[in-house]
């Protein structure tokens, strides 16, 4: 999975305690599942590997992943629990419950396995607090079916509540290295809304709101982003101008006057280095193959 198809949708979310004693018996979902022990003990089996589950425990298991479930004989676990795709998988052609189960491995068609996620994410792991999961996990309780015209309007609030959660899992459970910092998310946001406003502020403008150092600010933001802040901003002036260029006749003086460049040779310059085009070839090209 790329990406840029990374677009978590939940099928089933729900609580669910197990009887004293009862196993799940060796299974493999063909989507991804999140549980949380909110209550008893129990264990997982999976990967040869036997956990000990008791409240707090959180568990993760990537879709096509052989496990078992086994609850306490005397104080059975109590899953809070969902299933989900990183990216949608159609499977109505194998089940009418959108987030199907496989029991008889051989008959697992590989196909409709969900993708997995493109960085590690521990199997198993133990919370602090279990109310903030809990309370997010029942934003987005679903039933099993698939959404229908019936259905899809209030399928929305669940899908958004449900992003919320994934948002909140990722920073939770991912190391450091591909967490883009938050603080650096929400500044892109204003720093793009005051470029299209015609209010550009300099780099000091941003990690002075945000109370950290020169240095520390442009080591984030090209963690961030891959670029420092100016590189940035000028990339995002040359990609509207792209799309000015491509899809109206507005001069290239004015299109650079626009995007506030200091002179249309200023513009020209820049958008040869990012593009290896000149603005006028660049249009001339791009309109062309848009009539072929």
């Amino acid at each position: 999975m790329t990406l840029s198809s990374f677009h978590p949708y939940v099928y089933y979310a729900t609580r669910y305690p197990f009887a004293k004693g009862q196993s799940s018996f060796p299974r493999i979902c063909y989507a991804s599942s999140i549980y949380l022990i909110s209550e008893g003990t129990g264990l997982l089996i999976t990967l040869g590997k036997t956990y000990v589950m008791e409240p707090g425990c959180l568990v993760y298991i990537p879709a096509g992943q052989l496990h078992e479930w086994l609850a306490d004989s005397e104080q059975p676990m109590v899953h809070i629990c969902c299933y989900f795709d990183w990216s949608y998988v159609e499977r109505s052609s194998i089940s009418d419950w959108a987030a199907p189960i496989c029991y008889q491995f051989e008959q697992l068609i590989t196909d409709l396995v969900g993708p997995a996620f493109p960085y590690p994410i521990p199997e198993v792991l133990t919370v602090d607090s279990m109310r903030p999961w809990i309370d997010h996990f029942q934003s987005f309780y679903k039933i099993g079916e698939y959404t229908n015209r019936k259905t899809f309007l209030r399928s929305l609030t669940t899908q958004r509540n449900f992003q919320d959660f994934i948002e909140y899992f990722l920073h939770n459970v991912l190391k450091v290295d591909y967490i883009p910092d938050p603080r650096i998310g929400r500044l892109l946001v204003q720093m793009e809304q005051n470029i299209l406003s015609g209010v550009e502020y300099p780099p000091s403008h941003y990690y002075k709101n945000l109370h950290i150092s020169r240095g520390h600010f442009f080591e984030l933001f090209k963690q961030t982003t891959g670029y420092s802040p100016v590189q940035y901003m000028n990339r995002f002036r040359i990609g509207r101008a792209m799309e000015d260029l491509l899809h109206t006749q507005i001069s290239i003086t004015d299109i650079a006057e626009k995007y506030h460049f200091s002179s249309v040779h200023y513009f020209s310059r820049l958008f040869r280095k990012q593009t290896g085009q000149s603005p006028r070839e660049y249009r001339l090209t791009e309109q062309f193959k848009s009539k072929a």
